[in-house]
């Protein structure tokens, strides 16, 4: 049998809301033992984040490769909002740190059940950015899936996304 994988986006969409990292594992001790918890800053942005995916969630989370291309935009500075500014997107080289807010993004989506693991995602391409002038804060968002078809004669039996 000739199989033939091709990338088939899965969404493309648009999440409101200010961007947020997945903040560091914080610990405490209580009556002599350590307790460790999440902070939950990032609580807000990641009911976004599922809010806005909810209408792809499928009765079972994607078990396929996956390729997330992501552009976060976070809000614009006073400094960078003056005429001579450009009024398009501008790279931006502050905190959160990038790899925070994947994390953050990736959990949402895993706690969703839009993914079964993050260790399914393959391919991570991700920019931040201030947002454009008279735009707001939030995050583009496109995923899709290694879809494998059948070539030849063997296309009679349709796509397969794997084990999913």
């Amino acid at each position: 049998m000739t199989m033939n994988n091709r990338w088939a986006t899965v969404f493309d969409l648009w999440v409101d809301g200010q961007p947020k990292g997945q903040p560091r594992p914080r610990a405490t001790a209580i009556n002599g033992r350590v307790r460790v918890y999440d902070s939950g800053t990032a609580e807000g942005w990641k009911a976004q984040i599922q809010l806005a995916v909810r209408p792809h969630i499928q009765p079972e989370p994607f078990r396929c490769p996956i390729l997330l291309v992501v552009s976060y935009f976070l809000p614009r500075p006073q400094r960078l909002c003056r005429r001579k500014d450009p009024a398009g997107p501008i790279p931006h080289v502050g905190k959160p740190d990038l790899d925070n807010l994947n994390k953050a993004l990736l959990d949402s989506l895993v706690a969703c059940g839009l993914l079964a693991d993050d260790r399914w995602v393959v391919a991570l391409d991700a920019w931040k950015w201030w947002h454009r002038k008279g735009d707001g804060p939030g995050a583009h968002l496109r995923m899709s899936a290694l879809v494998t078809e059948p070539v030849g004669d063997d296309a009679l039996h349709g796509p397969d996304c794997g084990e999913r």
